[in-house]
């Protein structure tokens, strides 16, 4: 009789801040031992030449979710969750989204009927708050935290979506009374509404004027505003998909003085360009999303930014619309930039491609690859040592990489529903071969071993552990992410 359920056997186990060669022993979904030892599983895996890594969390995606302006995404939780587990990752945290005149706690129940009988892997929620009623603020909002959706998400721009900096402060004191982290997606909504009207007037309707209209001054002003609200509530703030050097300083000025502000980054800003949606007549729209990819120099950016602390997370911000009257393209060849519904897909190809451009580059070290795409996810939104490690007692979420595997990107290698990949074409070193959730073997050697409906909902509690939400603690020292002490 075997000792455990399974063994990896010679693998390099890589974590946000070791590297080792070791044995996983794993039983009832949990890693129980590391190391080398004698005992048996009833199956084994040799990853010799490989890494075993922790699976990824993707903490920014949106699946299944009906946009503000009616249009559905086009993956549900069966069809984004088999493609982040081709790609490596093993927990998503997509977004609940309340549009206004809907009541949070049947915007919760849907989402759950939504994904559990569909997701092949464990999953958590955000809940996007769009209608801050005074009954919102002293009940749903607190229930729903209570309930296990311990981040919440606001925007600063979209007609349908925005919230004003007075229901910005509103949030942020429930959120700071009740533990959980705000999400923002910080752009001026006046600035980007003044320049769409006039250069749509001029007749400039096609998607290279997206990137016009979303100026960098929008986001830099946004992030500045957000920052100051967030002081003034002493509430933790997360700045979603960072994109410009301006904003990203503004993240790192309040850092340094020792103020709770989180920053994050995607695939889009650190691979793409304003470029790419200048491309012949319509085909520029695959590449729309807000913010818009920039230029050169604020790609550096963002990789300095993920390399200093400064953007502790990078995630997908998988928002997926097929190219047609369905998603991107509401009303065909006549769709303005203005109409064309934002968001790129990116969950299967979020880790291969930053391992590829960022350890295989020499610009990441495996270790701080694995913290920002798995561990500071796990830290900042309440679900570590359960996620986001390899220990004793942490869920066997790994993924076992192949670094010397070469591929091309192809529109049809990708698993989502999206028909379309922005990044095809390009050459990827590096890709998870076997990829485990809860110690059940879900992905091996390009083939789904994973029943609809299996994935968990991942309760998270109050922050309070994770984020520290008073200035008043005087043990508390807010730390970059490779552990760096930032003065205040």
């Amino acid at each position: 009789m075997a000792d455990f359920d399974l063994v990896i056997r010679n693998g390099t186990v890589v974590t946000a801040e070791h590297t080792f060669d070791a044995d996983i022993a794993i039983s009832d979904g949990l890693i129980v031992a590391l190391g080398k030892f004698t005992g048996t599983g009833d199956r084994e895996i040799d990853a010799t030449s490989k890494l075993v890594l922790p699976g990824g969390i993707d903490s920014h995606t949106h699946i299944e979710q009906l946009s503000a302006a009616g249009v559905m995404n086009a993956d549900d939780f069966h069809s984004a969750t088999v493609s982040a587990a081709f790609g490596g990752t093993t927990t998503t945290i997509s977004f609940a989204a309340q549009h206004r005149g809907m009541q949070i706690p049947q915007v919760v129940a849907e989402y759950h009927e939504r994904a559990a009988p569909k997701a092949v892997i464990d999953y958590a929620f955000h809940l996007i708050v769009a209608d801050p009623t005074p009954e919102t603020l002293a009940d749903h909002l607190p229930s729903a935290i209570e309930g296990g959706v311990a981040s919440l998400k606001l925007y600063m721009t979209y007609d349908r979506l925005m919230v004003d900096d007075r229901q910005i402060l509103e949030v942020l004191t429930v959120a700071r009374s009740h533990g959980a982290l705000t999400m923002v997606h910080a752009e001026n909504h006046g600035m980007i509404g003044w320049m769409s009207d006039r250069v749509v007037g001029d007749g400039n309707t096609l998607p290279r004027y997206h990137a016009v209209c979303h100026t960098r001054g929008a986001e830099a002003e946004a992030i500045h505003r957000l920052i100051a609200l967030s002081e003034l509530a002493d509430a933790p703030v997360l700045i979603v998909h960072v994109s410009t050097p301006e904003g990203i300083d503004q993240i790192r000025q309040a850092r340094a003085r020792g103020l709770k502000v989180y920053g994050e980054t995607c695939p889009q800003y650190l691979f793409l360009t304003s470029d790419d949606l200048d491309r012949g007549g319509l085909d520029g729209a695959m590449f729309c999303c807000s913010p818009p990819p920039r230029d050169a120099v604020s790609q550096e950016a963002c990789w300095e930014g993920l390399l200093d602390g400064t953007l502790q997370v990078y995630s997908s911000d998988h928002a997926p619309f097929r190219f047609d009257a369905s998603g991107k393209l509401p009303n065909g060849a006549q769709t303005t930039f203005k109409e064309i519904a934002n968001g790129v897909p990116g969950l299967e190809l979020r880790l291969p491609m930053l391992y590829t451009e960022g350890v295989g580059s020499g610009r990441l070290t495996p270790n701080q690859f694995v913290d920002i795409t798995s561990t500071q996810h796990a830290r900042i939104y309440g679900l570590y040592p359960k996620k986001g490690t390899i220990a004793v007692g942490s869920d066997a979420d790994l993924a076992i990489w192949d670094p010397e595997r070469e591929l091309e990107i192809t529109h049809d290698m990708i698993h989502d529903n999206v028909g379309y990949t922005p990044y095809a074409g390009r050459r990827l070193r590096g890709w998870p071969d076997t990829v485990l959730s809860r110690g059940d073997v879900i992905i091996d050697d390009g083939v789904l071993h994973a029943e609809r409906g299996r994935g968990r909902f991942l309760h998270r509690g109050g922050l309070a552990s994770a984020i520290p939400l008073g200035r008043d603690v005087p043990e508390i020292r807010q730390m970059g992410a490779w552990g760096t002490p930032l003065r205040r």
